[in-house]
């Protein structure tokens, strides 16, 4: 059914565990960000000191899916997908368990320094 729905991306986006966990145990850089999210997190989750996620209310979702290409994941010309999304913004189905949330509707600026600020031990 997903290749029928257009979710099949979502639904196979998986990480390569050993991978996070190589690159999270590697501590020649003080401190190290993963962006994304995957199927799998909870594979990983442990290795994390902190998760951020990043908010936005449903009209600037909507306006920011609405700026990418018809072809792109979500974009205007991919109604399934784009219904998916919305989807999992109402409902947050898909957040880990224990994270600080931030709102990514404020300036870059800020968001940026509402991270680095989380960051730093």
């Amino acid at each position: 059914m997903a290749g029928v729905t257009g979710t099949a991306a979502h639904d196979h986006h998986l990480w390569n565990t050993e991978r996070v966990r190589a690159l999270a145990a590697d501590r020649r850089a003080d401190v190290t960000f993963f962006c994304g999210g995957s199927r799998n997190t909870a594979s990983f989750l442990d290795v994390f000191d902190g998760v951020f996620v990043l908010t936005v209310d449903a009209a600037t979702l909507t306006h920011r899916l609405d700026q990418r290409p018809d072809t792109e994941w979500g974009g205007r010309g991919r109604p399934a997908e784009r219904k998916l999304i919305m989807q999992l913004h109402a409902n947050q189905e898909d957040l880990p368990g224990e994270y600080a949330l931030i709102d990514a509707a404020a300036p870059l600026n800020i968001v940026v320094d509402q991270i680095l600020a989380l960051s730093n031990p």
